[in-house]
C-alpha cells in the first residue's frame, strides 16, 4: 500500500485570492483526513502566495489528532524554512531545490554540488528527530553521495513521467526504473516516495512498474478533480489506486 498525502498549496491559493479565511485549509484538511488521506502536505514558499509559514502549526495540530496520519512540509532549506521546520516538528520535511521565485518545483538536487550543504541540513533535522526526503531526478548521474548525506527517502520528481505518458507510458516509465532498482541496490536503507503531475490517469501504471513507493503527494490534479466529483469521492478515486 501506497501513502496519499494530500498537497493542499492550491486551496490555499484559493484562499489567498481574497485576503479572507475562505476556503479554511484547516477544515478542508480536517475533510481529506477523514475521508481517507494519508497525510497533508504543504509547501510554504518565501512569498507565502500559497500556504503560510503561520499554517504550519496548525496543521501540525490538526494532522497530530488522527492516528498514523503524517503532516510533510516541502521547501527549499534555507536558514528561515529550517527554523520554522524545526519548530513545528512534522513528521517528513521534502528538501526541494527550487530557487525563491520559482512558479513550481522544477528539478531534483544535484547531490555532487551540493553534498556538503545537504549533509548539514539533513542532520539538522535528524537531530531534531524529523525524517528527510530529498526532490529527485529520475537520473543516476545526480544520486552520487547519498549515503554520505544520509536521507532516509527520495521523492522521485515525477513531470517527465506525466508529461510523456500520454506519448508512451513504457518509455515514460523507464528511467524511473531504472533509478529505483539503481538507488536499492547502491543504497538499500533509502526509501522512495513519488510526486508531481500524478493523476487518477497515470498514477496505476507508476505503481505497477514501481512497486516500493511508500508515499505519493499530489495537488494540483487532485484538487481540479475535486471540481468534477467533489472532494470525498476524489480521495476515494485516488485511495482505489493507492491501496492496492
Amino acid at each position: 500500500m501506497t501513502a496519499l498525502s494530500v498537497n493542499i498549496n492550491k486551496f490555499a491559493l484559493v484562499r489567498n485570492a481574497r485576503g479572507a479565511n475562505v476556503p479554511d485549509i484547516i477544515n478542508i484538511s480536517k475533510k481529506c483526513l477523514r475521508y481517507g488521506a494519508d497525510g497533508i502536505t504543504v509547501h510554504p514558499r518565501p512569498d507565502e502566495r500559497h500556504a503560510k509559514f503561520s499554517d504550519l502549526l496548525p496543521l501540525k495540530k490538526l494532522v497530530s489528532e488522527y492516528e498514523n496520519k503524517e503532516f510533510n512540509i516541502e521547501g527549499y532549506p534555507s536558514e528561515n524554512f529550517i527554523e520554522k521546520v524545526i519548530s513545528v516538528k512534522p513528521h517528513q520535511v521534502t528538501l526541494v531545490p527550487d530557487p525563491p521565485g520559482a512558479l513550481t518545483s522544477s528539478f531534483g538536487w544535484d547531490c555532487q554540488k551540493n553534498k556538503i550543504f545537504l549533509t548539514d541540513v539533513v542532520k539538522e533535522f535528524h537531530n531534531n528527530k524529523i525524517r528527510v526526503s530529498l526532490f529527485v531526478n529520475p537520473s543516476k548521474e545526480t544520486l552520487e553521495n547519498l549515503d554520505i548525506i544520509e536521507t532516509d527517502r527520495v521523492e522521485l520528481y515525477t513531470y517527465d513521467y506525466a508529461h510523456n505518458f500520454l506519448k508512451n507510458k513504457s518509455e515514460a516509465i523507464k528511467s524511473y526504473v531504472e533509478v529505483s532498482q539503481f538507488i536499492q541496490s547502491e543504497f538499500p536503507e533509502i526509501e522512495f516516495n513519488a510526486g508531481h503531475d500524478l493523476n487518477l490517469e497515470n498514477l496505476n501504471f507508476f505503481l505497477e512498474s514501481i512497486t516500493n513507493i511508500k508515499e505519493v503527494s499530489i495537488g494540483h490534479a487532485l484538487i481540479c478533480d475535486t471540481f468534477e466529483f467533489g472532494l470525498e469521492k476524489t480521495i476515494k478515486k485516488y485511495l482505489e489506486i493507492t491501496s492496492k
